[in-house]
């Protein structure tokens, strides 16, 4: 298992939009790949933030949000270990 960081900034260009959210979903499942500990971090839209998260449960063994002010957060951990 190895770490994969998604900048959800770097998804989008300017402003994230909804006509958009296939694309930036699909970006963030190649960079995750399966089964990895997966980083979602930067600056962007809370609704991008949810889907993203809705589309890596069941692809990533762990997901973390990873923020200067509160540090990591683990949204969900599904690792036996």
């Amino acid at each position: 298992m190895s770490e994969r960081t998604i900048y959800v900034d770097e998804l989008y260009k300017d402003t994230a939009k909804l006509s958009e959210l296939d694309s930036y979903i699909q970006k963030a499942l190649a960079i995750a790949g399966e089964g990895n500990e997966v980083v979602l971090t930067g600056p962007g839209p809370v609704w991008l933030y949810l889907k993203i998260a809705h589309a890596l449960h069941g692809k990533a063994r762990k997901l973390i949000y990873r923020s200067p002010v509160t540090g990591d957060v683990v949204i969900f951990d599904h690792s036996p270990f």
